[in-house]
């Protein structure tokens, strides 16, 4: 399951974080990753669930190598849906 940040609207945020699968497809735990970044496994916790609203760019570059991805490969974004008649509006 995708952990999702916490955004600032109504609705899931659009922020996702793949943590649990980039740990599972390396067969590393949250407690190793957490020994290899320096971050306490509570903090990756927080990330790896989605409630993070914040994320330094040293903590992510840390979890890059350790995890050998890119920070694209860590984040995603799924786009809010569209209220419906958006686009009837705009024609």
């Amino acid at each position: 399951m995708n952990g999702a940040a916490t955004g600032d609207g109504d609705g899931p945020p659009p922020i996702t974080v793949r943590l649990d699968e980039l740990l599972a497809e390396r067969g590393m735990t949250l407690a190793e990753l957490s020994r290899r970044v320096d971050v306490t496994v509570v903090n990756l916790s927080v990330l790896k669930n989605g409630r993070a609203r914040a994320i330094r760019f040293s903590t992510l570059a840390r979890l890059c190598e350790a995890l050998d991805c890119q920070p694209g490969d860590l984040l995603g974004y799924r786009p809010s849906p569209k209220p419906m008649g958006d686009e009837a509006s705009r024609t």
